[in-house]
């Protein structure tokens, strides 16, 4: 069974493998990042975790004007400078030696990656109908796992070799991945920056936008599974089962895979407000069903038993990730006005900036800590955040300055030749 990646030829193609391009020098980084930056560089963890907490929290704050900047110059051509930025970045990790030049790096690389998932995002509005749009980005998912997997294989092999020159290898091949999707981005049309108009209203809109600050809110809400498999659960069987510590990467692995092969056909039942609200909502059941299972390894029960719980919990927990994401792609596309697509979808990115920012605090305290009601009520918030998308969606729909079809999609920017 072929891994469902690619797309149709043409711009959705050309989107998914710059995509698939730095997703696997992504994958390598994420990998060896932190062992880098704590045995190379010489930060101590407390350090790391303080500048990784505010370089995106900085990223989550330029979102929105980068995404702005889209909008007036032309997703294109900044979503390749901020490609450039991202490997400018990256690469300068393989050179700093102290905690006041990591900072500044880092912030950079928040803030570029903030700022080119914005512009990609515009970049895809201009160029794809709308109709297609939930599609391309399943099949963009699909690639980004796909190149996670492959390049944290690659770093695998890195922290196995355990030397310097590993990981700076490592981070050549992270910086150099952004310098290929910044080339292969080049190949796109260019898309015309959004048209001003006289009763343009302010220049960002989305700040004064309270109904999709809701939306997003809730989606936030939902991103808190984010961190589960990268930090709750290895910290959770590490308590609970140690002799299970290897089966926190064996869940991740099928986590990976599974969006790799399922997220496309996911999606297809995705065609408008509609519809994505409701994935949301079945998303939310379907999380706390996952909770409320992660929540029975807790019981003293036979190590193979508590081994097949998790394997349970974490099915799950990626069959709801593929709702929510399917849900949410079309949610945060379908309520944003095409001549600000950039900056509502530089805005709607900060739920996924907050989940990583706060999820970690939360998620340890609720969960690690609290145990059985701890996932309870972590499941409890899934489930009411999913219900409560779809009044939120009605809401902003209904407060539109412009016409929304039930469609949710709005008239494409017209792209330009070149």
């Amino acid at each position: 069974m072929p891994i469902p990646m690619m797309p149709r030829a043409g711009a959705p193609r050309v989107l998914t493998v710059a995509q698939l391009s730095n997703s696997v020098g992504d994958g390598a980084y994420y990998t060896c990042s932190a062992l880098y930056f704590t045995q190379v560089v010489g930060l101590s963890p407390a350090r790391l975790g303080v500048g990784l907490t505010l370089a995106w929290a900085i990223g989550s704050l330029a979102g929105v004007p980068l995404g702005h900047l889209a909008d007036r110059r032309g997703p294109r051509g900044t979503a390749v400078l901020l490609a450039l930025a991202t490997a400018v970045a990256v690469a300068s990790f393989l050179v700093i030696r102290s905690f006041v030049p990591f900072l500044i790096a880092v912030c950079l690389y928040a803030t570029a990656q903030s700022g080119l998932a914005a512009a990609r995002q515009a970049l895809l509005a201009g160029l794809i109908a709308p109709a297609e749009r939930t599609g391309v980005l399943a099949h963009a998912q699909s690639a980004l796992n796909a190149g996670l997997a492959v390049g944290a294989g690659l770093g695998g092999l890195a922290l196995a070799h355990g030397s310097r020159a590993g990981y700076l290898v490592v981070l050549a091949v992270d910086a150099l991945s952004f310098v290929v999707c910044a080339a292969i981005m080049l190949r796109l049309p260019a898309v015309a920056p959004a048209a001003r108009r006289v009763d343009d209203g302010p220049t960002m809109a989305v700040l004064r936008d309270r109904p999709y600050a809701v939306v997003t809110l809730l989606n936030a809400v939902l991103l808190l599974r984010m961190p589960l498999l990268s930090l709750v659960i290895p910290l959770w069987i590490a308590l609970r089962a140690p002799q299970l510590t290897w089966l926190a990467s064996a869940l991740f692995v099928l986590n990976t895979l599974g969006v790799a092969f399922f997220q496309v056909r996911t999606a297809r039942s995705v065609t408008g407000l509609r519809s994505a609200s409701r994935a949301v909502r079945v998303a939310g059941a379907i999380l706390l069903a996952s909770c409320a299972v992660f929540a029975l390894s807790a019981a003293d029960l036979p190590l193979w038993v508590t081994a097949t719980v998790l394997v349970a919990g974490a099915t799950l927990q990626v069959v709801g990730e593929m709702k929510q994401s399917a849900g949410s792609w079309q949610i945060g596309f379908g309520l944003a006005p095409d001549e600000r697509m950039g900056q509502y979808q530089g805005f709607f990115a900060t739920s996924v900036a907050a989940a990583r920012t706060l999820g970690p605090l939360l998620l340890t305290t609720t969960v690690v800590t609290w145990g059985v009601p701890g996932w309870l009520l972590l499941g409890g918030a899934f489930l009411a955040a999913g219900h409560a998308m779809g009044p939120a969606v009605r809401w902003a729909r209904n407060n539109r300055p412009y016409a929304l079809p039930e469609s949710g999609a709005v008239t494409p920017h017209a792209a330009a030749s070149g």
